[in-house]
Protein backbone atom coordinates (compact mmCIF):
# COMPACT_ATOMS: atom_id res chain seq x y z
CA UNK A 1 0.00 0.00 0.00
CA UNK A 2 1.44 3.57 -1.09
CA UNK A 3 1.68 5.85 1.99
CA UNK A 4 -0.88 9.08 1.69
CA UNK A 5 1.20 11.81 -0.56
CA UNK A 6 0.86 15.23 1.30
CA UNK A 7 -1.01 17.67 -0.97
CA UNK A 8 1.26 20.46 -2.33
CA UNK A 9 -1.23 23.23 0.13
CA UNK A 10 -0.35 21.13 2.91
CA UNK A 11 3.37 20.93 2.13
CA UNK A 12 4.02 24.50 1.24
CA UNK A 13 2.10 25.24 4.84
CA UNK A 14 4.37 23.24 6.86
CA UNK A 15 7.50 25.02 5.04
CA UNK A 16 6.11 28.15 6.09
CA UNK A 17 5.07 26.98 9.46
CA UNK A 18 9.12 25.65 9.76
CA UNK A 19 10.43 29.01 8.97
CA UNK A 20 8.31 30.96 11.94
CA UNK A 21 8.09 28.17 14.53
CA UNK A 22 11.98 29.42 15.95
CA UNK A 23 10.98 33.03 15.96
CA UNK A 24 7.22 32.16 17.87
CA UNK A 25 9.17 29.62 20.72
CA UNK A 26 11.31 32.74 20.95
CA UNK A 27 8.14 34.97 21.06
CA UNK A 28 6.04 32.40 23.36
CA UNK A 29 9.21 31.96 26.14
CA UNK A 30 10.27 35.92 26.33
CA UNK A 31 7.00 37.69 25.71
CA UNK A 32 3.86 35.97 25.59
CA UNK A 33 4.31 33.57 28.83
CA UNK A 34 5.73 36.43 30.96
CA UNK A 35 3.09 38.94 29.72
CA UNK A 36 -0.30 36.06 31.15
CA UNK A 37 2.44 35.71 33.76
CA UNK A 38 2.42 39.06 34.80
CA UNK A 39 -1.77 39.34 33.96
CA UNK A 40 -2.25 36.65 36.49
CA UNK A 41 0.00 38.05 39.07
CA UNK A 42 -2.27 41.38 38.99
CA UNK A 43 -5.19 39.65 40.84
CA UNK A 44 -2.66 38.33 43.42
CA UNK A 45 -1.10 39.88 46.74
CA UNK A 46 2.98 38.80 46.60
CA UNK A 47 6.17 40.47 47.28
CA UNK A 48 7.96 37.53 45.74
CA UNK A 49 8.81 35.33 48.34
CA UNK A 50 6.10 34.62 50.42
CA UNK A 51 2.94 32.67 49.40
CA UNK A 52 0.88 34.65 46.38
CA UNK A 53 -2.54 35.33 48.00
CA UNK A 54 -5.48 35.69 45.55
CA UNK A 55 -7.41 39.19 45.96
CA UNK A 56 -9.26 39.42 42.98
CA UNK A 57 -9.42 43.51 41.37
CA UNK A 58 -7.69 45.04 45.16
CA UNK A 59 -4.54 46.14 43.17
CA UNK A 60 -6.61 48.10 40.61
CA UNK A 61 -8.71 49.73 43.60
CA UNK A 62 -5.24 50.26 44.99
CA UNK A 63 -3.74 52.14 41.11
CA UNK A 64 -6.96 54.15 41.07
CA UNK A 65 -6.66 55.36 44.39
CA UNK A 66 -3.01 56.01 44.07
CA UNK A 67 -2.11 59.68 43.20
CA UNK A 68 1.02 58.82 42.03
CA UNK A 69 -0.01 56.16 39.96
CA UNK A 70 -1.92 58.91 38.07
CA UNK A 71 0.43 61.66 37.84
CA UNK A 72 2.56 59.08 36.21
CA UNK A 73 0.68 58.38 34.22
CA UNK A 74 -0.44 62.21 33.29
CA UNK A 75 3.69 62.72 32.76
CA UNK A 76 3.68 59.58 30.20
CA UNK A 77 0.52 61.09 28.35
CA UNK A 78 2.68 64.46 28.02
CA UNK A 79 6.09 62.98 27.83
CA UNK A 80 4.88 60.82 24.73
CA UNK A 81 2.87 63.55 22.83
CA UNK A 82 5.58 65.94 23.11
CA UNK A 83 7.90 63.17 22.08
CA UNK A 84 6.11 61.56 19.03
CA UNK A 85 5.44 65.13 17.57
CA UNK A 86 9.15 67.15 18.21
CA UNK A 87 10.56 63.92 16.48
CA UNK A 88 8.52 63.18 14.16
CA UNK A 89 8.59 66.91 13.27
CA UNK A 90 12.44 66.89 13.61
CA UNK A 91 13.10 63.89 11.65
CA UNK A 92 11.27 64.71 8.85
CA UNK A 93 13.05 67.94 8.29
CA UNK A 94 16.63 65.98 8.30
CA UNK A 95 15.48 63.49 5.92
CA UNK A 96 14.39 66.60 3.68
CA UNK A 97 18.06 67.96 4.19
CA UNK A 98 19.89 64.42 3.68
CA UNK A 99 17.77 63.79 0.65
CA UNK A 100 19.43 66.97 -1.08
CA UNK A 101 22.46 65.98 -3.49
CA UNK A 102 25.27 68.13 -1.50
CA UNK A 103 28.82 67.48 -0.79
CA UNK A 104 29.02 65.16 2.29
CA UNK A 105 25.32 64.59 2.97
CA UNK A 106 26.92 60.61 3.61
CA UNK A 107 28.81 61.91 6.95
CA UNK A 108 25.70 64.48 7.91
CA UNK A 109 23.68 61.36 7.74
CA UNK A 110 25.90 58.76 9.53
CA UNK A 111 26.21 61.82 12.12
CA UNK A 112 22.48 61.95 13.09
CA UNK A 113 22.07 58.18 13.05
CA UNK A 114 25.06 57.80 15.62
CA UNK A 115 22.96 58.83 18.17
CA UNK A 116 20.15 56.03 18.41
CA UNK A 117 23.40 53.29 18.41
CA UNK A 118 25.13 54.75 21.05
CA UNK A 119 25.23 53.07 24.36
CA UNK A 120 22.23 54.11 26.55
CA UNK A 121 24.75 54.72 29.91
CA UNK A 122 27.31 56.98 27.37
CA UNK A 123 24.20 59.00 26.19
CA UNK A 124 23.30 59.49 30.16
CA UNK A 125 26.61 60.26 31.12
CA UNK A 126 27.12 62.95 28.92
CA UNK A 127 24.08 64.70 29.04
CA UNK A 128 23.85 65.26 32.73
CA UNK A 129 27.72 66.58 32.48
CA UNK A 130 25.71 69.15 29.63
CA UNK A 131 23.22 69.93 31.68
CA UNK A 132 24.90 70.54 34.70
CA UNK A 133 23.25 73.58 36.30
CA UNK A 134 26.36 76.00 37.19
CA UNK A 135 29.09 74.42 35.33
CA UNK A 136 27.16 73.02 32.02
CA UNK A 137 28.53 73.75 28.46
CA UNK A 138 24.22 74.45 27.83
CA UNK A 139 23.83 76.72 30.75
CA UNK A 140 26.61 78.86 29.93
CA UNK A 141 25.46 79.28 26.11
CA UNK A 142 22.18 80.56 27.73
CA UNK A 143 23.85 82.92 30.00
CA UNK A 144 26.15 84.25 27.52
CA UNK A 145 23.18 85.23 25.25
CA UNK A 146 21.62 86.92 28.72
CA UNK A 147 19.48 84.04 30.52
CA UNK A 148 20.66 85.19 34.17
CA UNK A 149 18.86 82.36 35.06
CA UNK A 150 18.95 79.20 33.36
CA UNK A 151 16.91 76.34 34.03
CA UNK A 152 18.73 73.71 36.61
CA UNK A 153 17.53 70.87 33.68
CA UNK A 154 17.81 67.50 35.43
CA UNK A 155 18.09 69.05 38.87
CA UNK A 156 14.65 70.91 38.99
CA UNK A 157 11.12 69.74 38.90
CA UNK A 158 10.38 71.98 36.63
CA UNK A 159 12.74 71.42 33.99
CA UNK A 160 13.67 67.55 34.63
CA UNK A 161 11.07 66.38 32.32
CA UNK A 162 11.92 68.49 29.13
CA UNK A 163 15.55 68.32 29.76
CA UNK A 164 14.88 64.14 29.29
CA UNK A 165 12.76 64.80 26.50
CA UNK A 166 15.55 66.91 24.61
CA UNK A 167 17.87 63.80 25.27
CA UNK A 168 15.45 61.39 23.96
CA UNK A 169 14.39 63.11 20.44
CA UNK A 170 18.34 63.62 20.18
CA UNK A 171 18.71 60.17 20.70
CA UNK A 172 16.10 58.53 18.35
CA UNK A 173 15.81 61.52 15.77
CA UNK A 174 18.27 59.70 13.22
CA UNK A 175 16.80 56.18 12.95
CA UNK A 176 13.22 57.97 12.26
CA UNK A 177 15.00 60.26 10.27
CA UNK A 178 16.10 57.18 8.02
CA UNK A 179 12.46 55.95 7.59
CA UNK A 180 11.62 59.11 6.69
CA UNK A 181 14.49 59.44 3.79
CA UNK A 182 13.65 55.99 2.30
CA UNK A 183 10.19 57.09 1.90
CA UNK A 184 11.43 60.85 0.11
CA UNK A 185 13.34 58.43 -2.05
CA UNK A 186 10.40 56.19 -3.18
CA UNK A 187 8.58 59.28 -4.50
CA UNK A 188 9.02 59.75 -8.24
CA UNK A 189 10.98 62.18 -9.71
CA UNK A 190 8.48 62.71 -12.41
CA UNK A 191 5.83 64.17 -9.58
CA UNK A 192 8.45 66.79 -8.98
CA UNK A 193 8.69 68.02 -12.80
CA UNK A 194 4.91 67.53 -12.84
CA UNK A 195 4.16 70.46 -9.81
CA UNK A 196 6.92 72.73 -10.75
CA UNK A 197 5.58 73.46 -14.28
CA UNK A 198 2.37 74.01 -12.11
CA UNK A 199 4.22 76.09 -10.37
CA UNK A 200 4.16 74.29 -6.94
CA UNK A 201 7.57 74.62 -5.82
CA UNK A 202 9.48 75.21 -2.48
CA UNK A 203 7.22 74.77 0.41
CA UNK A 204 4.51 74.78 -1.38
CA UNK A 205 5.62 71.75 -3.41
CA UNK A 206 6.35 69.85 0.10
CA UNK A 207 2.87 71.14 2.22
CA UNK A 208 1.02 69.67 -1.19
CA UNK A 209 3.05 66.44 -2.64
CA UNK A 210 5.53 65.34 -0.57
CA UNK A 211 4.09 65.43 2.83
CA UNK A 212 0.77 63.46 1.80
CA UNK A 213 2.41 60.70 0.07
CA UNK A 214 4.84 60.40 3.07
CA UNK A 215 1.56 59.00 5.02
CA UNK A 216 2.70 55.52 5.28
CA UNK A 217 6.05 56.91 6.69
CA UNK A 218 4.09 58.95 9.20
CA UNK A 219 2.03 55.97 10.36
CA UNK A 220 4.81 53.73 10.55
CA UNK A 221 6.88 56.86 12.81
CA UNK A 222 4.09 57.83 14.98
CA UNK A 223 3.12 54.06 16.10
CA UNK A 224 6.14 53.39 16.80
CA UNK A 225 7.40 56.57 18.45
CA UNK A 226 3.90 55.96 20.60
CA UNK A 227 4.63 52.68 21.54
CA UNK A 228 8.31 53.31 22.70
CA UNK A 229 7.07 56.73 24.61
CA UNK A 230 4.70 54.81 26.31
CA UNK A 231 7.56 51.83 27.26
CA UNK A 232 10.25 54.80 28.38
CA UNK A 233 12.76 53.57 30.75
CA UNK A 234 16.17 53.19 30.54
CA UNK A 235 17.26 56.16 29.39
CA UNK A 236 15.33 57.83 32.33
CA UNK A 237 16.75 55.38 34.67
CA UNK A 238 20.04 57.04 33.32
CA UNK A 239 19.65 60.21 33.45
CA UNK A 240 17.20 60.93 36.42
CA UNK A 241 16.03 57.53 38.17
CA UNK A 242 12.98 59.25 37.86
CA UNK A 243 13.59 62.31 39.98
CA UNK A 244 14.08 64.81 41.42
CA UNK A 245 11.29 63.73 43.39
CA UNK A 246 8.30 62.54 41.34
CA UNK A 247 9.02 64.69 38.33
CA UNK A 248 10.14 62.28 35.93
CA UNK A 249 8.45 59.14 37.20
CA UNK A 250 6.66 58.04 34.25
CA UNK A 251 4.27 54.65 34.35
CA UNK A 252 7.18 52.24 33.77
CA UNK A 253 9.66 53.85 36.12
CA UNK A 254 6.49 53.89 38.76
CA UNK A 255 6.41 49.85 37.59
CA UNK A 256 9.40 49.52 38.38
CA UNK A 257 9.62 51.11 42.14
CA UNK A 258 6.52 48.99 42.83
CA UNK A 259 7.60 45.94 41.86
CA UNK A 260 11.62 45.56 42.79
CA UNK A 261 11.62 48.73 45.44
CA UNK A 262 8.29 48.03 47.48
CA UNK A 263 8.31 44.38 46.68
CA UNK A 264 4.60 44.44 45.88
CA UNK A 265 4.60 42.74 42.64
CA UNK A 266 0.96 42.30 42.47
CA UNK A 267 0.19 46.35 41.74
CA UNK A 268 3.24 46.47 39.52
CA UNK A 269 1.58 44.03 37.35
CA UNK A 270 -1.52 45.21 37.96
CA UNK A 271 -0.14 48.90 35.97
CA UNK A 272 1.55 46.60 33.39
CA UNK A 273 -1.58 45.18 32.36
CA UNK A 274 -3.13 48.83 32.16
CA UNK A 275 -0.60 50.23 30.36
CA UNK A 276 -0.89 47.13 27.94
CA UNK A 277 -4.88 47.77 27.51
CA UNK A 278 -4.01 51.61 26.84
CA UNK A 279 -1.30 50.99 24.35
CA UNK A 280 -3.38 47.99 22.66
CA UNK A 281 -5.97 50.37 22.36
CA UNK A 282 -4.10 53.53 21.27
CA UNK A 283 -2.55 51.08 18.40
CA UNK A 284 -6.12 49.94 17.42
CA UNK A 285 -7.22 53.27 16.70
CA UNK A 286 -4.21 54.68 15.07
CA UNK A 287 -4.43 51.26 12.66
CA UNK A 288 -8.21 51.85 11.90
CA UNK A 289 -7.45 55.85 11.04
CA UNK A 290 -4.71 54.24 8.68
CA UNK A 291 -7.37 51.83 7.18
CA UNK A 292 -9.32 55.26 6.04
CA UNK A 293 -6.41 56.94 4.56
CA UNK A 294 -6.76 57.18 0.57
CA UNK A 295 -2.72 56.39 -0.52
Amino acid sequence: MKPKRISLGTRNTLVGLSFILPNFIGFAIFILIPVLFSLGLSFVEWNGFNKASFVGFKNFVTLFNDKYFAQAMQRTILFTVVNVVVTALVAMGLAVLCNKKIRGVGLFRSAMFFPYIASIVAVGAVWGMLFMRDFGPINNILRAVGIANPPGWLTSTSSALWGVIIVSVWKNMGYYMIIYLAALQGIPSELRESSAVDGATGFRHFWKITFPLLAPAHFFVVLMLTINSFKAFDLIFVLTEGGPGQATTLIVNYIYKQGFISEKLGVASAAATILFAVVAVITAIQFKAEKKMDY
